[in-house]
């Protein structure tokens, strides 16, 4: 644990500027630095960086966040090793851990003591993870079985040793060799956790006996379970560590976190199904692809896809489980589609996979077959009409029933236009009919005016005070306090603004002119965190020549009267006979503004 004094000294004394240009090029334009997003492929520099506020936004992808978060993202480090390489940079020593307070209570709270024992026990996983990953790595060196096994699949040793492939022994219980206390009861707790062992009543054995180990890598670098294959017969062909507090099948990709420059050097990205498919393609050259843990791809892998790439192929084998598991894709992607995101179907020829077709064709063939890939779109209407005869009018009728939910989720008013067009050709009805049919209106109505809600949005006087405490934390003195007891707390914007009151009015430091970092360092954790970057980022966009302090005022006024307003709606809503005296003396007041 780090404590949070020396993170903001750390960040007090990093120029954010400085740290980002290490790693990308950036250039001055006006009061920020510009540069092309590292985080996704553009030609247009979005990427800003605040040298005042010391937090970079791009406008293109939305990341955000200060020099700690930038190394996390960009190299893949954990938040300590990021904290640990800012430190060395600006020639601060890192704090020595803390020590176990003692549990008699001879020093330390309880509460710290819980803290500390967690984070303990967190590292103990991964290093757990990490040990056996090096025994099944120095195993596979002594199995002459496995070593066949993977030369006959067309895997070279150094494609091998970059995956961290290994072997685990048929024994049942070979990771004792590595840890002596293997069956005391904190190590089998650990190792119960991780998904390593298995523990049957009184019995304790290894989880994975006689398989090919594939180490599963997540986002910032650390192995956080393991897929097994078998080498002969044997069911499961595959098997993949359970869900633990490490690992979430749902969450994660593998490959992803060493294909991650790849895939934004060629703006795309490649979703298999199996390790070998991922192994065999990267050992070819086509090292932008990823492939999903024994289950369907989520919405939660494909959000984390888009953030890499506005191109995703999905590659699946042409059968009827293939055509199943892309349908599923196709259903799971609908809610975050764009008009610049294009995800597209590639089916290879039966009873081929992208490990045997790139091992028996090559690069240059597969990526020709890249290019035939179906788009999202003509593959939904040619699964939807698989079934139905368009040739009658129930057919028809069928085709507009299945298509509804499809659109109703999809929020790019380009695309839902485009397919509205589609589906008018195959159904034979207008536009306007099936956009009645399949209540379109209040979505395409909204995306048509997305562009008004958002500049009405950043003129709500909640907003624009947040914005102007976020820039000016010591305009907190000139805050009439009296317009946050209207502040309902359930809204977004009224919430966040009460909890960065509170911040500020706790750690009146924060309030000194100018602030040498972001304050959002203290929301990471709270349901604020996403509103204030993007309220934070609008700050980029402002004019050097505008006066802070009147806006600030005139946000303030204008909040006045919209809280006068509602009161008045309140009181005008009652009849005269129902208003009390006092009632009647407030609505005299509030009609002489």
């Amino acid at each position: 644990m780090i404590p949070q004094s020396f993170i903001l000294d750390l960040l007090n004394r990093i120029d954010i500027v400085d740290a980002i240009d290490r790693y990308i090029p950036l250039r001055k334009a006006g009061a920020n630095f510009i540069a092309c997003c590292p985080f996704h492929n553009e030609k247009t520099p979005s990427f800003t960086v605040s040298q005042s506020k010391q937090f970079y936004h791009c406008f293109g992808c939305g990341v955000h966040g200060n020099a700690i978060s930038f190394l996390m993202e960009y190299n893949g480090l954990s938040f300590t090793d990021a904290v640990s390489q800012l430190a060395e940079y600006a020639g601060m020593q890192m704090p020595v851990p803390m020590n176990l307070p003692d549990p008699n209570g001879s020093s330390g709270s309880s509460e710290e003591f819980e803290q500390n024992r967690a984070s303990i026990s967190t590292q103990d996983l991964h290093q757990a993870l990490q040990v056996a990953a090096q025994f099944y790595k120095s195993q596979l060196k002594l199995s002459e079985k496995a070593i066949f096994y993977l030369k006959k699949r067309g895997l070279s040793g150094k494609t091998a040793a970059r995956f961290g492939i290994g072997y685990a022994p048929a024994g049942w219980q070979g990771l004792s060799a590595v840890f002596p206390d293997y069956k005391s009861e904190q190590t089998r707790s650990i190792l119960q956790q991780v998904g390593l062992v298995i523990v049957d009543e009184d019995k304790q054995y290894d989880r994975f006996r006689d398989r090919i180990m594939f180490p599963i890598v997540n986002l910032k670098g650390y192995i956080i379970g393991f897929g097994g294959r078998v080498i002969e017969q044997g069911e499961p062909k595959y098997l993949n560590s359970p869900e633990t507090v490490l690992f979430g099948k749902g969450r994660e990709l593998y490959h992803l976190f060493l294909a991650r420059r790849a895939i934004r050097e060629v703006d795309r990205v490649i979703v298999v199904e199996g390790y070998m498919d991922v192994i065999a393609l990267s050992q070819h050259g086509i090292d932008y692809v990823v492939a999903t843990l024994g289950t369907a791809i989520t919405s939660f892998q494909i959000q984390r896809l888009m953030r890499q790439t506005d191109n995703i192929i999905f590659c699946f084998d042409g059968d009827n489980a293939g055509r199943k598991a892309a349908w599923r894709a196709l259903e799971n992607s609908l809610e975050f589609l764009s008009d610049n995101k294009y995800l597209s179907f590639l089916f290879l020829p039966e009873g081929e996979d992208p490990d045997s077709y790139v091992s028996r064709n090559g690069k240059e063939l597969f990526e020709q077959q890249l290019k035939l890939a179906t788009p999202l779109s003509e593959f939904m209407f040619k699964e939807l009409c698989l079934d139905i005869d368009l040739q009658t009018s129930e057919g028809r009728a069928r085709l507009i029933h299945q298509t509804k939910p499809l659109l109703q989720q999809i929020k790019a008013p380009a695309l839902v236009s485009i397919l509205l067009k589609k589906l008018e050709e195959l159904s034979g009805i207008s536009q306007n009919q099936v956009v009645g049919l399949m209540q379109l209106k209040p979505l395409l109505k909204k995306a048509n005016t997305q562009q008004d809600h958002v500049a009405r949005q950043l003129i709500t006087p909640y907003r624009r005070i947040i914005m102007m405490l976020l820039c000016r934390p010591s305009y907190l003195e000139k805050l009439d306090r009296e317009l946050l007891v209207e502040c309902d707390e359930t809204k977004q914007e009224q919430g966040a603004l009460k909890a960065l009151v509170d911040l500020l009015d706790k750690n009146l430091h924060l309030t000194e002119n100018p602030l040498t970092h972001s304050i959002l360092t203290y929301f990471n954790d709270t349901p604020y965190k996403t509103l204030l970057e993007s309220i934070e980022s609008e700050v980029l966009k402002w004019d050097d020549m505008i006066d802070l302090e009147v806006e600030f005022m005139g946000a303030q006024q204008l909040l006045q009267q919209v809280q006068r307003n509602k009161r008045m709606t309140e009181l005008h809503s009652k009849s005269l006979a129902q208003l009390t005296d006092e009632e009647k003396r407030e609505l005299q007041q509030l009609t002489s503004f």
